[in-house]
């Protein structure tokens, strides 16, 4: 079954079993792409490292770079998240998290521990990208020495409908 709009165009077809597509642009949650750090790396003490999330494990639009690990998408509004976790992080120190656009800060999450243990952050927002607006997902400690972050960090994010 498909389903048009008054000129003809598909919007959506229907297996026939419940399974809808979405075949218009402005109904599908789409650029939409997720990567992760292939390996474990290393973040000096208090400085900016953009995770390397050289491993896609989507990117329907080709929006993503793994080269320079920024998400470069059409205009729109759009959900972005990103997690991090070091490995046996020094005790009383702090990690954060933040996913920049174009460069600048736009939501960060601070997470410290009271003893050495691996620490997890996340954080997530919703912002308006203009079309030639980057993003992409730094870490940052203050525990006086590098730590290793693990390859379980990740970033992605997708275009809001509706919104």
């Amino acid at each position: 079954d498909q389903y048009q709009d008054f000129n003809g165009n598909n919007i959506m077809t229907s297996d026939g079993s419940g399974n809808i597509t979405p075949n218009a642009t402005g109904i599908k949650n789409t650029p939409a792409f997720r990567a992760k750090a292939s390996s474990s790396f290393t973040a000096a003490h208090n400085t900016n490292v953009v995770i390397p999330a050289d491993t896609e494990l989507m990117d329907t639009d080709s929006k993503y770079d793994t080269s320079t690990y920024r998400f470069t998408p059409s205009a729109g509004k759009y959900y972005l998240f990103a997690k991090s976790t070091f490995q046996n992080f020094a005790a009383d120190k702090v990690a954060y998290l933040s996913i920049r656009k174009n460069g600048s800060a736009i939501a960060t999450f601070t997470n410290g521990i009271g003893v050495s243990d691996d620490v997890s952050n996340f954080v997530a927002n919703i912002e308006e990208a203009n079309g030639t607006d980057y993003f992409d997902a730094v870490i940052l400690q203050t525990s006086g020495s590098t730590q290793t972050a693990t390859s379980a960090c990740y970033f992605g994010g997708y275009k809001l409908i509706g919104a």
